[in-house]
């Protein structure tokens, strides 16, 4: 048989050989560090045949999809593991994830450090062991019945959502078999080196109506070398944190009494969040968009128009009952239905077009507490939203500049090099969860990828991530555990505009829909916060910093000369603050150092009799004497350039 292989090459082997003898014959190498093998585009176990002209690829850790494979056969050893020394767990799920891999079981008490120790020492023997995995399938109702007779409850939850045709898949270890899709390495010996990292709460499947389960995380790797790296990483990513980082610095904090998902800003958080808006508003304003303000809540109605009520309820904070009440309010999701409200308040015509709305947006969804995550995750967030309402001849143009304001914003907070793009689809095998037919999703999804490849941006396409009322361009980033979240996103809409028949007078007289651009660009506020705190580690460009300078004395005399300067940086525009405590000057300038301070300045009678101050900048230290001129002038010119250091 004829097989293409990664490189582009074909070459001839013998009929039947699986794609493990193949990689053997390519090199005894490649042999020992396969995982897995692609098959047409599909991951699969190295047992698979590949067909007389099929394109294979074979995967080794090195490869996202072969790490990924080795990481769902470390979460079945686990969940062996924990079937041999606890019998009564009960198996709930076990995916490998970006960054590893977990299992969830239900089980009478926690585990404790303890126990992760005793499981994680059994792993090892799995491993060692080395114990074959083999596939088989049976019909649903046969799954269902070994699923009981097993008494794993979740596992046959599972199996009864699915359609009473479908085939399901097993794979069998040793003394141990467990429901899954796959893929998986070929033996637990590939797994090679793991460790259990920690223990949590999870709900069965991501609702808190549900049994709350205890999750274990884990990863391997192919050597303990390469573990140890890891590991290190993960310590300087755990300190990196904004939810550990952004308490210690006092940036936002959380109470059980407010409620999860409800983060508290704090001064510095505030004013960081409030320089962030300032910048944005102003850019956006430059760029021809105009300010709406709009209410936190609206009647059912209109969310029933919009189409959220029927697609995004379960997402929504609803405000009464429909069976008892006259009026049911929701608080709002997003801002789109209320700014098209704004546009059917006149009327307008093509010379109008396009019309750019923005409005810095207190919104408010529903998240399960599950997914909740310091800053990245709330219930209550702020956005800058936007909407362009444009002709068809306008779209592209509308979306490149869109997308030029997002990279000039990005390129000020210094991140455009951190990101990826998503191209987001529909999911045509989910069709109930969207508005409109296949038709009009394919021809919008068609002018997108038109628009984007115009571009030359280099994304990646994702079905089921789209709007339910659109495509969109995703701008993703993840955080310092590897979590990928959206920060931008840019939305083409070519249904509301029809559901709230918006309308303009076209040149030939005649009344016509106009297409709508989603956008946001800056995102989320509290979760560009977040990011930005664990890019810098806490120490945030100097323009989006609460305080920028702080002057300190070393003598009593020297306290008077600091704070008559810092009127004159304060009237300047800077954020100033003087730390004239009865303290020794080394205190002063660690705690600032800690608190990430951009710059300090320092001053005794040497620099009242020179008029200058000794200057100590941020990852630097001292930079030497400056006067006050030359400090004032380049502080504002840095702040206004809002130089990144």
């Amino acid at each position: 048989m004829k097989i293409k292989l990664a490189d582009g090459s074909v070459k001839e082997f013998k009929d039947g050989m699986t794609a493990l003898e193949i990689a053997k014959e390519l090199s005894q190498k490649l042999g020992k560090s396969a995982v897995a093998a692609k098959i047409d585009g599909t991951v699969t176990e190295l047992t698979a045949v590949p067909t007389d002209g099929a394109a294979l690829e074979i995967l080794t850790f090195g490869d996202e999809e072969g790490r990924k494979a080795v990481w769902h056969t470390a979460s079945h050893v686990l969940a062996q593991a924990v079937k041999r020394l606890y019998p009564d767990a009960k198996l709930a799920i076990g995916p490998a994830t970006d960054s590893g891999f977990y299992y969830d079981f239900d089980t009478e008490k926690p585990f404790s450090n303890d126990d992760l120790a005793k499981i994680e020492k059994e792993m090892k023997k799995i491993v060692a062991e080395n114990i074959p995995l083999t596939k088989y399938t049976l019909p649903r109702a046969e799954a269902i019945a070994k699923m009981k007779e097993a008494g794993e409850p979740y596992k046959v939850e599972l199996i009864e959502d699915l359609p009473e045709d479908a085939v399901l898949s097993f794979y069998e270890q040793g003394d141990f078999t467990d429901l899954c899709a796959g893929p998986h390495a070929a033996a637990t010996g590939r797994v090679k080196v793991p460790k259990l990292l920690r223990t949590a709460g999870a709900y069965w499947r991501g609702d808190e109506k549900n049994k709350m389960l205890r999750r274990i995380y884990g990863i391997a790797f192919p050597t303990q070398k390469e573990l140890d790296e890891h590991l290190q990483k993960l310590k300087e990513a755990e300190e990196r944190d904004h939810n550990k980082l952004g308490r210690e610095l006092h940036y936002f904090t959380t109470s059980p009494v407010v409620g999860q998902g409800l983060p508290l800003l704090m001064p510095k958080g505030a004013k960081t969040i409030q320089l962030l808006q300032r910048f944005v508003e102003d850019e956006e304003e430059r760029r021809g968009y105009v300010l709406t303000k709009t209410p936190y809540m609206a009647k059912s109605d209109l969310y029933k128009i919009s189409g959220h009520w029927d697609h995004y309820k379960e997402g929504m904070f609803v405000l009464g009952d429909e069976e008892k009440d006259d009026e049911v309010l929701a608080l709002r999701p997003m801002t789109c239905p209320f700014q098209y409200t704004v546009y059917n308040a006149e009327h307008h015509s093509y010379k109008d077009l396009p019309i750019r709305y923005g409005e810095t947006s207190t919104l408010f969804r529903n998240e399960a507490s599950g997914e909740m995550h310091g800053l990245i995750r709330v219930r209550q967030f702020t956005l800058s939203e936007g909407h362009i309402i444009c002709t068809p001849g306008q779209l592209e143009d509308e979306f490149m500049g869109v997308l030029d304001l997002i990279k000039y914003n990005m390129g000020v907070l210094g991140i455009e090099k951190d990101v990826t793009y998503r191209f987001s689809k529909w999911d045509p095998n989910n069709k109930e969860k969207y508005v409109g037919d296949e038709a009009e999703w394919e021809r919008v999804q068609d002018a997108m990828r038109q628009i984007l490849d115009h571009t030359g941006l280099k994304y990646y396409e994702a079905d089921g991530e789209a709007a339910f009322y659109g495509p969109k361009l995703d701008i993703q980033f993840k955080n310092v555990f590897g979590k990928e979240d959206t920060l931008f996103t840019v939305q083409i809409d070519f249904s509301l505009a029809e559901r709230f028949q918006m309308t303009y007078v076209d040149r030939d007289g005649q009344k016509k829909t106009p297409y709508i651009i989603h956008r946001s660009s800056i995102g989320c506020y509290e979760r560009t916060l977040a990011m930005l705190i664990e890019k810098y580690a806490g120490a945030l460009p100097m323009w989006m910093m609460s305080e920028e300078v702080r002057l300190m004395n070393i003598t009593e005399a020297a306290a008077a000369y600091c704070h008559e300067y810092a009127q004159r940086l304060r009237a300047a525009g800077l954020r100033v603050t003087v730390d004239d405590r009865q303290e020794k000057i080394g205190y002063k300038i660690r705690e600032a150092r800690n608190e990430r301070i951009p710059y300090m300045l320092v001053a005794g009678e040497k620099e009242i009799t020179g008029g200058t101050f000794a200057v100590r900048r941020r990852g630097e230290g001292e930079i030497g004497s400056m006067t006050q001129d030359d400090f004032l002038e380049m502080a504002v010119r840095q702040d206004r350039e809002k130089t990144i250091f």
